[in-house]
């Protein structure tokens, strides 16, 4: 097809026909056949939070009852200073000397995140956790619970039968089989919001658009894309995290421009390159743009074993000696061979990797190595430890 349409330039060329006429319509063929590499583009709001729009966490302190002897010991005190308190508030008088010896009951921390702009009366998830030293949430109830801010100001209250994951079992000569974790749980739509968190993002003069990845090449293109579909210096990007756009005074209005915004993509800018270690699970992470220069690599293990054990030396039978326990070490240390790599200036991810696997290296050796390259400056990364 394409040598076709070649050929096809060539021959209206040949023939006395408009020379700038022809070489337009070559250009236009060419470019159809030979299309640019498109760049991939993202929605802004992928990229983006908005400033005043932000889910907000609350807490609070309440009971669990119904345990069925998996609750509270006696040792955690706030627990029947807490029974007793709420008892008194319903008429029933406990005397101060008096321990209530509960089984049933356990103190429990009430967490919940409210989500933007959430309305009064809208339901909640709960998570439920236990403080004290309760065995297992598994058929509790949570009693009437207030959640806070924090500001301290009650937004939401939670109750309700909790759904536990785990489970635990222990036998009376100590044995014990917990699956997963039984001292938490959630309650589906366990809380109703009875006060909204306040909000300034309708009273502001502009909306706040705050990079989730700075990026000036990413900020310029958002509010070159942006100005493009509302006018000019509508949108200014004030720095490689924070794009400020100008809106309108009206609510309606308001939302049919952040409408628009979610509708707009661009292109974003360079990712930096990271090298990522968890040190806790011996997970590495390396990114698509890390490279090395030149550099020769080697390494091996060096491990020593120290054997203790111990023999019993027996006297001879006519000896006047005595039976003794004697100690005998064994040590033995093995190096492995190491095998150097070399590996060529501007080195990528999938060279890098199998070099590394040639070595036969381990998580932790891959993490050493990595981090022997950077200080020798032959990793153009950055070393991020979580």
């Amino acid at each position: 097809m394409k040598q076709t349409m070649i050929k096809y330039i060539k021959r209206l060329r040949a023939h006395s026909v408009n020379t700038t006429l022809v070489s337009a319509l070559g250009i236009i063929i060419l470019g159809a056949l030979f299309p640019a590499h498109a760049q991939v583009k993202t929605p802004v709001m992928d990229l983006v939070d908005i400033q005043g729009i932000r889910q907000n966490q609350l807490v609070g302190y309440g009971l669990v009852v119904g345990l069925d002897g998996q609750g509270d010991r006696n040792q955690v005190k706030f627990t029947a200073q807490s029974i007793t308190n709420m008892l008194r508030q319903f008429g029933v008088q406990i005397d101060d000397n008096t321990n209530p010896k509960l089984r049933n009951v356990a103190s429990v921390s009430v967490t919940a995140t409210v989500e933007p702009m959430a309305g009064v009366g809208q339901s909640l998830n709960v998570v439920v956790s236990s403080i004290g030293d309760a065995k297992s949430l598994r058929g509790g109830t949570l009693l009437l619970t207030p959640l806070r801010g924090i500001d301290g100001e009650v937004y939401a209250v939670a109750q309700g039968n909790l759904v536990v994951g785990g489970v635990s079992a222990e036998g009376k000569s100590g044995s014990k089989v917990v699956v997963n974790t039984p001292t938490s749980g959630r309650i589906p739509g366990g809380a109703i919001l009875e006060r909204e968190v306040p909000t300034d993002f309708a009273d502001s003069e502009n909306v706040v658009l705050n990079l989730r990845k700075p990026s000036f090449t990413t900020a310029k293109n958002i509010s070159r894309e942006i100005n493009n579909v509302f006018g000019p210096e509508v949108a200014i990007a004030e720095n490689n995290a924070r794009v400020t756009v100008k809106a309108p005074k009206d609510s309606q209005q308001r939302v049919v421009m952040m409408s628009m915004l979610e509708e707009i993509n661009v292109t974003q800018g360079r990712k930096p390159a990271r090298v990522v270690f968890n040190s806790r699970t011996g997970t590495v992470v390396i990114g698509k743009n890390v490279k090395v220069s030149e550099a020769a690599v080697s390494h091996g293990n060096l491990t020593v074993t120290v054997a203790e054990s111990q023999q019993v030396s027996q006297p001879n039978a006519f000896a006047q000696g005595e039976t003794q326990v004697v100690d005998n070490s064994r040590l033995d240390i093995n190096q492995e061979r190491g095998q150097m790599v070399i590996w060529p200036p501007g080195t990528e991810l999938n060279t890098i990797v199998n070099a590394v696997n040639s070595l036969g290296a381990t998580p932790t050796d891959l993490m050493s190595i990595l981090q022997a390259l950077h200080e020798a400056g032959a990793l153009n990364a950055e070393l991020v430890v979580i």
